[in-house]
């Protein structure tokens, strides 16, 4: 059977820390990271430096020591292809206020897809699909158009085979 790489979104982490995984609470779920961080589990380097080093807290400082490693470089011509055409759908799509389309540009979220799909890995994020968004540009609507997988963590650990007990 095909082992599944999955690419994280910078809210994985922020959203473990701050609401249901904090360090202290749940040691095992950083461990899982940095355990499968060599082989299937891994983010982009956008991310690392657009968001998770932005935060200069306890998630940055983990992230620093345990997983730096583990952002992959997004400076590779199938993920810059793949980023092209993400961005000209992101930018032909009239449903999207321009403020969404300059966000989604600087943001690394439409990179996280693209690298996705260059890659072959499966999204992880909190977001949600949302057809009828204006105002943002949601990761799942992006993974949905170029038909890249998308889940959320607790899905990860399930497929993964982890268990807190």
């Amino acid at each position: 059977m095909e082992s599944i790489t999955y690419v994280l979104d910078a809210n994985v982490f922020i959203e473990a820390a701050r609401r249901y995984y904090a360090f202290d609470l749940a040691p095992k779920f950083w461990e899982t990271l940095v355990l499968h961080s060599d082989d299937r589990i891994h983010s982009i380097d956008r991310v690392y430096k657009d968001d998770l080093l932005r935060g200069n807290d306890e998630v940055t400082a983990w992230v620093q020591e345990h997983f730096a490693h583990a952002f992959a470089s997004t400076d590779e011509a199938d993920v810059i292809r793949s980023y092209g055409e993400v961005m000209d759908w992101v930018q032909g799509c009239a449903q999207f206020s321009d403020a969404a389309k300059t966000e989604c540009a600087k943001s690394p979220d439409a990179w996280l897809v693209a690298y996705a799909r260059a890659k072959g890995c499966v999204v992880v994020t909190h977001e949600v699909l949302a057809p009828d968004a204006k105002r943002k540009v949601p990761i799942p609507n992006i993974c949905q158009q170029f038909n890249v997988r998308y889940i959320d963590t607790f899905t990860m650990l399930r497929e993964l085979g982890v268990c807190f007990a």
